[in-house]
């Protein structure tokens, strides 16, 4: 057999986990099985996990999957920086062999699928989703699915990109369908060795590329990539992705965020990008700094609106606290309500989901 061959290795850094579920009170049962980490909890730091790859474990865990698929080992192992350079040098590749994604991937983990399924009855296995991959699913394909794009914005919308990403196994970030299907037999064992030790990764019959996980990982408490100083994802080798509240935005939106005024909010022609805008700003900065006039008042607050260019209204009913705080002071609040909200009293209504004429507070607090 032939040694595989290995580049040298890369620097890495630390990672923001994956939000907890607040509903989730049995992340910690261990459901496949003593003896390894394959509880929900443990995947969901798989997903989460930046630094350096273990390499040894990933090609070690590289090896079994082709054993376990009954293929020869690869003769060649490559290693790259992030997805975007595996692409890149995939596109160029000579002498790889076809692609074993099918055999390495979908059969082993179509087989477990099905064996979980029969055991366990669809109700069942409706429950061990619910309780295990169900938990990380939405927070991890949102982010495979965004690195995905920032690949396609690189390299362009090119048919053979597109083509690359759907032979990718995600290592790391296939750790919901992981967590519900390993620990009940040795298929994907090998599978599971390398998305604890490295990111996505490429299997063909001669090489396998696999990538370094990304060494910064930013989310807010909902999960979405969010950072307002830098890149909310980035890999070692520079790749990177900018989002603020999970909305993408381009590397250089976020340094003049902290130069905002209202005129600069308002000539922006991206909708996108002025709603971010916004939000970083402060709706009640704005309506402030803008000489925005009230359009109704009641008993219940005072209803703002902005308008924006080819957008729709932003539109807020400014509420009062009745109950005062500790110190004698009533804290305001800012509701953002529908566009074709005409009173306070409509927009409150609609915060508390009942109509106008339904809204009747036995006591305002």
């Amino acid at each position: 057999m032939t040694t595989p061959t290995t580049e040298a290795a890369l620097p890495g850094s630390l990672s923001t986990p994956l939000p907890a579920d607040p509903d989730d009170s049995t992340d910690t049962t261990d459901i496949t099985g003593p003896g390894t980490p394959h509880t929900t909890d443990a995947w969901r730091a798989v997903a989460a996990a930046t630094g350096a790859a273990d390499r040894a474990a990933a090609e070690a865990g590289v090896r079994l999957a082709y054993r376990a698929a009954g293929l020869a080992e690869p003769r060649r192992v490559l290693w790259a920086g992030s997805p975007l350079a595996a692409v890149r040098r995939l596109r160029e590749a000579e002498g790889y062999g076809r692609s074993v994604f099918e055999e390495i991937r979908t059969r082993p983990w179509a087989a477990e699928r099905d064996r979980a399924a029969a055991e366990s009855g669809p109700a069942g296995y409706a429950a061990l989703w619910a309780a295990t991959g169900g938990r990380l699913w939405e927070p991890t394909r949102a982010l495979a699915e965004r690195i995905r794009a920032g690949i396609v914005e690189e390299l362009g919308d090119d048919p053979a990109v597109r083509l690359l990403l759907l032979d990718a196994v995600l290592g790391q970030h296939d750790a919901p369908w992981l967590a519900a299907l390993t620990g009940r037999g040795p298929a994907l064992d090998g599978l599971a060795e390398v998305a604890r030790h490295a990111g996505w990764w490429w299997p063909y019959e001669e090489a396998v590329v696999i990538c370094e996980r990304p060494v910064e990982l930013h989310r807010d408490e909902a999960g979405r990539l969010d950072r307002d100083d830098g890149p909310a994802l980035a890999f070692p080798d520079g790749f990177a992705l900018y989002a603020w509240r999970g909305m993408p935005v381009p590397r250089d939106f976020l340094t003049a965020l902290a130069d905002l005024t209202p005129d600069r909010v308002r000539a922006e022609e991206n909708a996108e990008l002025r709603r971010v805008m916004l939000e970083f700003y402060g709706y009640d900065r704005y309506l402030a700094d803008s000489g925005a006039e009230p359009v109704h008042r009641d008993e219940t607050g005072v209803l703002w609106r902005i308008a924006l260019d080819d957008d729709e209204d932003v539109t807020m009913v400014e509420v009062v606290n009745s109950t005062a705080e500790p110190d004698g002071t009533f804290n305001t609040y800012w509701l953002r309500v529908p566009p074709t909200t005409r009173t306070a009293r409509q927009g409150v209504a609609w915060t508390f989901g009942v109509t106008e004429q339904e809204y009747a507070p036995l006591r305002q607090t």
